[in-house]
């Protein structure tokens, strides 16, 4: 476990404001699940430098690990930044896996070029539940790829994710985590003690919590 990355990559997200609080408030995801904290990573494009921690960081997890692949692949839109600007770093072939497929032209799932039986590498920006990264390994083993590892910037980290992606059989690789992040909140005076409890409560079990702003 790299810590000095994982805090680097934090304090990236931090400054560029891709993580947000608000307590008191929270934020209604497309699901209608509330959260008291809000991921954006596709602001990090807006922000070179953050951006390149965040490729820089992709390399070094691929090194550590040493993962091997011929493809890389973005789960659409959110990871496909990302993706593409980890493909041209590392001078490989770059797709992305769209969410649907279009309803024209070729009606394909994964664009960009084939990946029967090529090893590929999936990207993904943000993990909540698992289920974007998830489906898109599934089209892609369905055109006969192997798919075994997914990186990501950081995930909530719940648990059912978690068993998500054992029983697909994907390993789950992130630049940084919320405790980290939420320790990095606390030292600079952004949330209070009583704020940060709140979060926690919500990490615990998020869908109970957001019962009361119902």
């Amino acid at each position: 476990m790299n810590t000095g990355l994982e805090h680097s990559i934090a304090r990236a997200l931090l400054d560029v404001g891709a993580v947000t609080f608000s307590p008191e408030i929270p934020y209604i995801f497309t699901s209608g699940l509330r959260s008291p904290v809000y991921v954006d990573n596709r602001v990090l494009v807006y922000h070179p430098d953050a951006w390149r921690a965040i490729v820089e960081g992709f390399q070094s997890k691929i090194a550590a690990r040493d993962l091997r692949f011929d493809v890389i692949a973005g789960v659409a839109v959110g990871g496909v930044p990302h993706s593409s600007a980890l493909a041209y770093a590392t001078r490989r072939p770059s797709v992305f896996i769209r969410k649907s497929s279009k309803a024209h032209g070729k009606r394909q799932l994964i664009e960009g070029g084939g990946v029967a039986n090529k090893r590929v590498l999936l990207v993904e920006d943000h993990v909540s539940t698992g289920g974007s990264a998830l489906e898109a390994v599934k089209a892609i083993r369905a055109e006969g790829a192997v798919v075994e590892c997914a990186l990501a910037i950081i995930s909530y980290g719940f648990p059912a994710a978690k068993d998500a992606f054992k029983q697909a059989g994907l390993q789950l690789v992130t630049l940084t985590n919320f405790d980290v992040l939420l320790k990095q909140t606390l030292e600079r005076g952004e949330l209070s003690e009583a704020q940060l409890h709140v979060i926690r409560q919500w990490f615990a079990d998020p869908h109970s919590w957001g019962k009361q702003f119902a």
